[in-house]
């Protein structure tokens, strides 16, 4: 999983629109169980080149495939299963799902529940995980 989180990163470094990657969920928590998935939470200035398109998907995670969209409101879940059966899900949103004056509660729940920053180059991954503890 290590390798997949590094990739991930990297992947994320090298695109312009992507201002922050963090893992969250039971993961984070070491809480997961064999057949838990890996939650991922994807900030952008364009969540449309995410959710309309796939084209980043083989770039993301080579191998692979969509498995299903869905809408939680402040992000788009793309969930990803790989060619391993792992299934990684990516939240999909705007950088705004960060904002810490106020921070949401929906989003105070996901950083409580556990959020690993793994690119975070502006500090907003950081900035509101210290703000959703208050």
């Amino acid at each position: 999983m290590e390798s997949l989180l590094e990739r991930a990163a990297s992947w994320a470094s090298t695109r312009g629109d992507v201002v922050a990657l963090a893992l969250v969920g039971s993961r984070v928590r070491g809480a997961a169980r064999a057949d838990s998935d890996v939650d991922l939470v994807l900030l952008t200035v364009d969540p449309p080149a995410y959710v309309e398109h796939e084209d980043w998907i083989q770039a993301f995670a080579p191998g692979a495939e969509l498995v299903r969209t869905g809408d939680w409101g402040a992000v788009v879940e793309r969930r990803l299963r790989l060619p391993s059966g792992l299934e990684v899900e990516v939240g999909i949103g705007r950088p705004s799902w960060a904002r810490v004056t106020p921070v949401d509660p929906g989003t105070r729940r996901v950083v409580r529940d556990g959020m690993r920053p793994l690119y975070d180059p502006r500090g907003m991954l950081a900035a509101l995980q210290s703000a959703a503890e208050r």
